[in-house]
Formats: C-alpha cells, sequence, structure tokens
C-alpha cells in the first residue's frame, strides 16, 4: 500500500527549509513506501506532520521533532516492524 504525507509548515515563521529537509529524510528513507509527500504552506506557527491524514507530530504540542522521531512515527504507519537502524536506538 503506498502512503501519503503532509508537512505543514509557517510561511510566516520561514520554516520552508526545515521542512523541506525533513520531507527529503523521510523521501530518503521511504522511497518504496510513500506515493506522494507535500508541504503545504500555513501560518500562525504550524508545523505539522501527517500520514494518510493522521497527525503524527504537532509542534504546537510537541516541540519541533527530531528527524529520527518523525522518522519512527511514519515507519509505524508504513512499514511496521522495519528496522530503522541507528535511528532506532535513539529513542
Amino acid at each position: 500500500m503506498s502512503h501519503v504525507v503532509q508537512i505543514e509548515y509557517c510561511t510566516q515563521c520561514r520554516w520552508l527549509p526545515r521542512a523541506a529537509w525533513l520531507a527529503q529524510e523521510l523521501l530518503t528513507t521511504f522511497e518504496a513506501e510513500l506515493a506522494e509527500l507535500s508541504l503545504r504552506p500555513g501560518t500562525g506557527g504550524v508545523f505539522v506532520v501527517r500520514v494518510d491524514d493522521e497527525v503524527v507530530w504537532d509542534r504546537k504540542e510537541q516541540g519541533f521533532p527530531e528527524p529520527t522521531a518523525v522518522k519512527r512515527l511514519v515507519r509505524d504507519r508504513v512499514a511496521p516492524g522495519r528496522s530503522l537502524g541507528h535511528s532506532d536506538g535513539t529513542a
């Protein structure tokens, strides 16, 4: 099954580079599992990561994510049981 990831970021805060970097990390890690990864401009300090329309990370509640944390959350939804190598060891 192919999955869709969306990263919504605040344009007012200039968080596009952070969102693009995280997108690159996710696309590199899950290239076979993802059908699409989109960047969605927003405002008001938003930085939200969704997998198949489910919020897996919200900056307003959890702060800025470490890429390994987001990778684990995405993995749990798109490829459960798959090892992320060293990323699994930094929980």
